[in-house]
């Protein structure tokens, strides 16, 4: 009985067998359904797609790969319900499935501009507020409360010269402003400091840098078997789904953003990203091809590297054409980055050396 009580702290002993079994089969049931199993061979067949208006040019593009599954969401509308001013992009990383996924992918954008504060002109309170209702409407649904899955979700709406970013869990957002990134999100990781006081007020620890010993993110939308403390606040729980939002004025120095799950991030760093999308841009590539390029250039020509570029992979790109054409993006990302000359970048094709 000792072997099997290994993930419960001490102090949660005292409760009673019962309640231990039902806590450890779904702590365990989590675990089974995350660990990334892989395939034999990778599925590399991409789907992509385009559009365009006339501020933006979007490419995305999602794989499969190695996993055994597509757990993988995005969107991408150029305009939005009562609001066709206003772009949205998204990408959602499920584990567990991908039932959370692809349910926050159809809706986050609608209960977003539902909100009131959306109306009155407050995108990043409604950006908040968005998230947190998605969350509880999934958790009230008898068909998905007791659902083990989960989601990161990392969004960017563009509204009014303004792009308002918010994010939960490891999907990343990334803008290059002449070259050099700024970030937009932020890594919702266990082990960072305010993380980890939030888990453990609500009755939660970190283990192995996970929460409770299992799930690698401390945010996210869904994993509704850590939001069971009916003494906390949403926003307290042991994994929550309020977001971090940031907001950022569109500048004509703004070339691009690059929306990614973490298959991506991984693998490559921000800048290296950064300067693989800004050097086919100014080849003239088009931007869902562009998508496509880093996906490869992403997948592990094996799964003995541990796990990097073994991941489902989903990228949204979003040029900026502020009222210009494509062409003129390409001679502005032809010209010198003010980062500097670009590092050569990771080469995996060859069982991941560097070059």
């Amino acid at each position: 009985m000792s072997q099997l009580l290994t993930l419960i702290r001490p102090e949660l002993l005292k409760a009673s067998i019962s309640v231990q079994w039902k806590l450890k089969f779904a702590l365990r049931l989590l675990r089974t359904r995350a660990m990334g199993q892989t395939l034999s061979e990778p599925v590399t067949t991409k789907f992509s797609s385009k559009h365009e208006n006339s501020f933006v040019k979007v490419g995305s593009s999602c794989m499969q790969g190695w996993r055994i599954n597509m757990e993988d969401a995005h969107s991408h509308l150029l305009s939005l319900p009562g609001d066709k001013e206003a772009c949205f992009f998204g990408v959602f990383d499920g584990h567990g499935g991908v039932k959370v996924a692809q349910y926050a992918g159809n809706n986050l954008h609608k209960k977003i501009v539902s909100q009131s504060s959306y109306s009155k002109g407050n995108i990043s309170e409604a950006l908040r507020n968005g998230f947190l209702a998605l969350d509880e409407e999934m958790l009230k649904d008898e068909a998905m409360k007791d659902e083990l899955a989960g989601t990161t979700a990392v969004v960017v709406l563009i509204k009014n010269g303004k792009m308002y970013c918010g994010n939960v869990g490891d999907s990343r957002a990334v803008a290059s402003v002449h070259g050099e990134v700024e970030q937009l999100s932020f890594d919702h990781k266990p082990s960072n400091e305010s993380e980890t006081r939030r888990i453990i007020a609500a009755g939660g620890w970190v283990e192995f840098n996970r929460v409770n010993g299992n799930l690698a993110l401390s945010r996210a939308l869904g994993d509704f078997v850590f939001k069971k403390n009916d003494k906390k606040r949403a926003e307290e729980q042991i994994v929550t789904a309020n977001p971090d939002v940031i907001e950022k004025p569109i500048t004509p120095d703004h070339e691009f953003i690059v929306l990614a799950c973490d298959g991506i991030w991984d693998v490559l760093t921000n800048q290296e990203v950064v300067e693989f999308v800004r050097n086919r841009i100014a080849q003239r590539m088009e931007p869902d091809t562009i998508c496509e390029e880093l996906m490869t250039r992403c997948l592990a020509p094996d799964c003995q590297a541990g796990g990097l570029g073994c991941d489902n992979m989903t990228v949204v790109l979003v040029c900026f054409l502020h009222g210009g054409t494509y062409d003129d993006l390409v001679r502005k990302c032809a010209r010198p980055s003010r980062a500097g000359p670009a590092p050569h970048l990771r080469d995996y094709s060859a069982g991941f050396e560097f070059k």
